[in-house]
């Protein structure tokens, strides 16, 4: 069973740091593409970072700058910095991984969600 296991939420001041995990485990093959995405509450769920297994990335317009978007593909990780964090930030942050498994193939995977409140 493949699972995305997110950590590193919480509660942080406006101007303060977070940094989030996104751990993939199960019978993965390969990793593809993985991002952060958020969702605050009356919102959809919009797009915080993507990166390729080769390490290009790609940011929303209101986190450039300031968020930080990585990968371990030894440890099958990505991570998220977020920086200078502002109270419009505060959103549920999930996980999104493309994953390759020997008996399906490519198959795209979502974490459970991690809450970030940024307080003013």
């Amino acid at each position: 069973q493949v699972q995305l296991v997110e950590s590193g939420g919480g509660l942080v001041q406006a101007g303060g740091s977070l940094r989030l995990s996104c751990a993939a485990s199960g019978s993965i093959s390969s990793l593809g593409a993985m991002g952060w995405y958020r969702q605050a509450p009356g919102n959809q769920r919009e797009l915080v970072a993507s990166i390729s297994r080769g390490g290009s990335t790609n940011y929303g317009d209101s986190v450039k700058g300031r968020f930080t978007i990585s990968r371990d593909n030894a440890k099958n990780t990505m991570y998220l910095q977020m920086n200078s964090l502002k109270p419009e930030d505060t959103a549920v942050y999930y996980c999104n991984a493309n994953l390759y498994l020997i008996s399906i193939g490519w198959r795209d995977y979502w974490g459970q969600g991690t809450q970030i409140t940024v307080s003013s």
